[in-house]
């Protein structure tokens, strides 16, 4: 008896369940360079996202909050992307994820999106868009805060 082939949708769903019950990068910094909390008023949704920046670059990072799996899911694939990075990238890539959450095709077959890419579903409920990008909300804010400083 032949198997169906498994539904690209349910390894999506893996993958986010994964990153909800196995996140990456969850924690507490002990130095960062600027540290952002957000709320989502909507769900209560939270999440403190600590950045250690060195010369415009994400030398870490670290996460803790609390919420539903969309929400932590997301911010812990973000997590794994941004170490490393310019701030000059991880604001084109929060930048890019944003478009996907609202609806843009060409962004959700952006493969610098990597796991990220795995939300694309998500736009299709605009209730859950909020969860989503609540990491990359607390990331602009942090952007923003190490540039003024």
């Amino acid at each position: 008896m032949a198997h169906p082939e498994p539904q690209i949708t349910s390894l999506y769903q893996a993958l986010i369940l994964d990153h909800y019950k196995r996140p990456r990068n969850r924690g507490e910094m002990e130095t960062p360079t600027v540290e952002v909390h957000m709320r989502n008023p909507s769900c209560g949704d939270e999440v403190k996202l600590q950045l250690r920046v060195e010369d415009g670059v994400i030398q870490d990072l670290k996460f803790l909050g609390e919420g539903c799996s969309i929400s932590q899911a997301s911010i812990s694939m973000m997590t794994n992307l941004l170490k490393g990075r310019h701030l000059d990238e991880a604001m084109a890539l929060a930048k890019r994820f944003t478009e996907m959450m609202h609806g843009d095709p060409e962004a959700a077959k952006d493969r610098t999106l990597k796991d990220l890419r795995a939300l694309e579903g998500v736009a299709k409920f605009p209730v859950r868009v909020k969860c989503a990008l609540l990491g990359f909300d607390a990331l602009q804010e942090a952007v923003k805060r190490t540039r003024e400083s």
